[in-house]
Protein backbone atom coordinates (compact mmCIF):
# COMPACT_ATOMS: atom_id res chain seq x y z
CA UNK A 1 0.00 0.00 0.00
CA UNK A 2 1.22 3.32 -0.73
CA UNK A 3 0.93 6.49 1.23
CA UNK A 4 1.69 10.38 1.21
CA UNK A 5 3.52 11.91 3.90
CA UNK A 6 3.21 15.45 4.28
CA UNK A 7 6.27 16.94 6.05
CA UNK A 8 6.09 20.02 8.41
CA UNK A 9 3.41 21.87 6.22
CA UNK A 10 2.65 25.07 9.08
CA UNK A 11 2.44 28.31 9.35
CA UNK A 12 5.82 29.19 10.38
CA UNK A 13 7.74 27.53 7.66
CA UNK A 14 5.23 29.68 4.81
CA UNK A 15 6.18 32.92 3.67
CA UNK A 16 5.69 35.66 6.92
CA UNK A 17 6.87 32.64 8.87
CA UNK A 18 8.72 32.91 12.29
CA UNK A 19 11.17 30.31 10.21
CA UNK A 20 10.33 30.90 6.42
CA UNK A 21 11.43 28.52 4.12
CA UNK A 22 11.53 30.12 0.40
CA UNK A 23 8.86 29.66 -1.59
CA UNK A 24 6.82 26.99 0.69
CA UNK A 25 3.78 28.13 -0.16
CA UNK A 26 4.14 26.86 -3.54
CA UNK A 27 3.96 23.76 -2.80
CA UNK A 28 0.26 23.80 -1.60
CA UNK A 29 -1.96 23.30 -4.70
CA UNK A 30 0.44 20.61 -5.68
CA UNK A 31 -0.19 18.47 -2.42
CA UNK A 32 -3.80 19.52 -2.45
CA UNK A 33 -3.71 17.92 -5.85
CA UNK A 34 -1.80 14.64 -5.13
CA UNK A 35 -4.23 14.04 -1.71
CA UNK A 36 -6.36 12.26 -3.74
CA UNK A 37 -4.61 10.07 -5.58
CA UNK A 38 -3.65 8.50 -1.97
CA UNK A 39 -5.70 5.89 0.30
CA UNK A 40 -3.23 6.96 3.26
CA UNK A 41 -2.12 10.57 3.73
CA UNK A 42 -0.07 10.96 6.77
CA UNK A 43 1.37 14.49 8.13
CA UNK A 44 4.20 15.55 10.45
CA UNK A 45 4.07 18.68 12.81
CA UNK A 46 6.83 20.29 14.71
CA UNK A 47 5.48 20.84 18.17
CA UNK A 48 7.76 22.37 20.45
CA UNK A 49 7.65 23.66 23.73
CA UNK A 50 8.45 27.22 24.37
CA UNK A 51 11.51 26.61 25.98
CA UNK A 52 12.84 24.28 23.14
CA UNK A 53 16.81 23.55 23.77
CA UNK A 54 16.79 24.08 19.29
CA UNK A 55 15.63 27.85 19.85
CA UNK A 56 18.46 30.51 20.02
CA UNK A 57 16.52 32.67 22.47
CA UNK A 58 16.78 30.06 24.73
CA UNK A 59 20.94 30.63 24.53
CA UNK A 60 21.61 34.17 25.91
CA UNK A 61 24.60 35.66 23.61
CA UNK A 62 23.86 33.09 20.70
CA UNK A 63 22.66 33.97 17.59
CA UNK A 64 20.35 32.76 14.91
CA UNK A 65 21.57 30.02 12.81
CA UNK A 66 24.59 29.40 14.96
CA UNK A 67 26.34 25.59 15.26
CA UNK A 68 25.70 24.91 19.04
CA UNK A 69 25.25 21.62 20.77
CA UNK A 70 22.36 20.16 22.46
CA UNK A 71 22.68 17.01 24.83
CA UNK A 72 25.36 15.77 23.04
CA UNK A 73 24.27 16.41 19.30
CA UNK A 74 24.93 19.21 16.68
CA UNK A 75 22.70 21.67 16.70
CA UNK A 76 21.88 24.74 14.33
CA UNK A 77 20.20 27.17 16.09
CA UNK A 78 16.78 28.18 14.98
CA UNK A 79 14.24 30.90 15.39
CA UNK A 80 11.62 30.28 17.62
CA UNK A 81 9.14 28.29 15.38
CA UNK A 82 5.69 25.83 16.19
CA UNK A 83 5.57 26.50 19.76
CA UNK A 84 2.62 23.73 21.26
CA UNK A 85 -0.85 25.85 20.75
CA UNK A 86 0.24 29.01 18.38
CA UNK A 87 -0.84 29.90 15.38
CA UNK A 88 2.52 28.98 13.57
CA UNK A 89 2.48 25.52 14.39
CA UNK A 90 -1.16 25.07 12.54
CA UNK A 91 -0.93 23.85 9.03
CA UNK A 92 -0.50 26.33 6.49
CA UNK A 93 -4.45 28.07 5.50
CA UNK A 94 -5.41 26.57 2.10
CA UNK A 95 -3.76 22.83 2.90
CA UNK A 96 -6.05 20.57 2.38
CA UNK A 97 -5.79 19.05 6.04
CA UNK A 98 -9.16 17.27 6.14
CA UNK A 99 -7.63 14.92 3.78
CA UNK A 100 -5.16 13.79 6.29
CA UNK A 101 -5.79 10.55 8.19
CA UNK A 102 -2.94 10.67 10.73
CA UNK A 103 -0.76 13.59 12.30
CA UNK A 104 2.55 12.79 14.19
CA UNK A 105 3.82 15.48 16.23
CA UNK A 106 7.38 15.82 17.07
CA UNK A 107 9.95 17.96 19.01
CA UNK A 108 8.32 18.01 21.72
CA UNK A 109 11.35 17.10 24.26
CA UNK A 110 13.54 20.03 24.93
CA UNK A 111 16.36 18.78 25.23
CA UNK A 112 16.72 17.08 21.54
CA UNK A 113 15.96 18.47 18.34
CA UNK A 114 13.34 16.16 15.90
CA UNK A 115 13.84 16.83 12.33
CA UNK A 116 12.90 13.39 10.60
CA UNK A 117 9.08 12.47 11.33
CA UNK A 118 9.72 8.68 12.44
CA UNK A 119 12.42 9.47 15.15
CA UNK A 120 14.47 12.29 17.14
CA UNK A 121 17.89 12.95 16.13
CA UNK A 122 19.91 10.94 18.34
CA UNK A 123 17.13 7.95 17.35
CA UNK A 124 16.47 7.87 21.01
CA UNK A 125 12.91 8.01 20.56
CA UNK A 126 10.02 6.87 18.04
CA UNK A 127 7.34 8.90 17.40
CA UNK A 128 5.58 6.20 16.50
CA UNK A 129 5.20 6.83 12.73
CA UNK A 130 6.91 3.76 10.76
CA UNK A 131 5.13 1.28 13.45
CA UNK A 132 1.75 2.61 12.54
CA UNK A 133 2.70 2.76 8.78
CA UNK A 134 3.53 -0.98 9.05
CA UNK A 135 0.28 -1.74 10.77
CA UNK A 136 -1.84 0.38 8.35
CA UNK A 137 0.55 -2.27 5.46
CA UNK A 138 2.03 0.59 4.04
CA UNK A 139 5.29 -0.11 1.93
CA UNK A 140 5.73 2.62 -0.18
CA UNK A 141 5.69 6.57 1.01
CA UNK A 142 5.71 9.72 -1.25
CA UNK A 143 7.17 12.30 0.27
CA UNK A 144 6.40 16.31 0.32
CA UNK A 145 6.96 19.44 2.24
CA UNK A 146 9.48 21.58 3.98
CA UNK A 147 12.35 21.73 4.39
CA UNK A 148 13.89 19.38 1.90
CA UNK A 149 17.34 19.76 3.42
CA UNK A 150 16.24 18.70 6.88
CA UNK A 151 12.78 17.55 8.05
CA UNK A 152 12.16 15.65 4.55
CA UNK A 153 15.75 14.77 4.19
CA UNK A 154 15.63 13.39 7.85
CA UNK A 155 12.08 11.21 7.58
CA UNK A 156 13.15 9.90 3.89
CA UNK A 157 16.57 8.77 5.28
CA UNK A 158 14.63 7.12 8.36
CA UNK A 159 11.82 5.76 6.29
CA UNK A 160 14.37 3.92 4.03
CA UNK A 161 16.46 2.62 7.08
CA UNK A 162 13.20 1.16 8.04
CA UNK A 163 12.68 -0.44 4.94
CA UNK A 164 9.60 2.20 3.60
CA UNK A 165 10.23 2.19 -0.41
CA UNK A 166 10.43 6.23 -0.69
CA UNK A 167 9.59 8.74 -3.69
CA UNK A 168 10.29 11.73 -2.78
CA UNK A 169 8.25 14.90 -5.01
CA UNK A 170 10.94 17.22 -5.50
CA UNK A 171 7.91 19.59 -6.87
CA UNK A 172 6.33 19.45 -3.68
CA UNK A 173 9.86 20.33 -1.68
CA UNK A 174 11.11 23.50 -0.62
CA UNK A 175 14.78 24.51 1.34
CA UNK A 176 15.65 26.49 3.92
CA UNK A 177 19.15 26.43 1.98
CA UNK A 178 21.04 28.05 4.46
CA UNK A 179 24.31 26.93 2.53
CA UNK A 180 23.93 27.47 -1.45
CA UNK A 181 24.19 24.08 -1.90
CA UNK A 182 22.10 22.38 0.86
CA UNK A 183 19.34 21.39 -1.51
CA UNK A 184 20.97 19.72 -3.78
CA UNK A 185 23.32 18.05 -1.63
CA UNK A 186 20.03 16.92 0.37
CA UNK A 187 18.50 15.33 -2.62
CA UNK A 188 21.53 13.62 -3.67
CA UNK A 189 22.21 11.86 -0.33
CA UNK A 190 18.45 10.69 -0.31
CA UNK A 191 19.08 9.19 -3.90
CA UNK A 192 22.06 7.57 -2.62
CA UNK A 193 20.19 5.88 0.03
CA UNK A 194 17.76 4.46 -2.47
CA UNK A 195 15.10 7.29 -2.56
CA UNK A 196 13.59 7.70 -6.38
CA UNK A 197 13.25 11.59 -6.84
CA UNK A 198 10.31 12.11 -9.41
Amino acid sequence: MKALLLIDIQNDFMPGGALAVPGGDEIIPIVNDLMPQFGLVVATQDWHPADHGSFAANHPGREVFQQGELDGLPQTLWPVHCVQNTGGALFAPGLDSPRIHRVFTKGMNPRIDSYSGLYDNGHRASTGMGEWLKEQGVTHLTVVGVATDYCVKFSVLDALAEGFAVDVYTAACRGVNLAPQDVGSALQEMQKAGARLI
